[in-house]
Formats: C-alpha cells, sequence, structure tokens
C-alpha cells in the first residue's frame, strides 16, 4: 500500500517539476521576444509617427 502511494505522489511530483520548466522556459522566451519587438518598435517611432 505504502509502495503504491510512494509511486503516485513522485510521478506527481516530477511531472509537476516538468510543467514548471515548461512554464517558465515558455514565460523567459516570450517575454525576450515582446522586449525585441518593443526595441524594434522604438528604433522606427519616427516612421510610425508620420
Amino acid at each position: 500500500m505504502n509502495e503504491k502511494l510512494y509511486k503516485a505522489i513522485n510521478a506527481t511530483a516530477v511531472s509537476s517539476l516538468v510543467l514548471g520548466i515548461c512554464v517558465l522556459a515558455t514565460g523567459i522566451v516570450s517575454g525576450v521576444l515582446l522586449i525585441i519587438n518593443g526595441a524594434r518598435l522604438l528604433k522606427h517611432k519616427s516612421v510610425i509617427l508620420l
């Protein structure tokens, strides 16, 4: 009984850790892309405002 509980908790912990790493990586990538696009807009600010 205890071994089944241990395996279930272990599987849940591993899947939560993997999901957290995926969410963190996605957040970092999207943040970098937003900064790059914002810098690109600032670079062409004079063209956009005409």
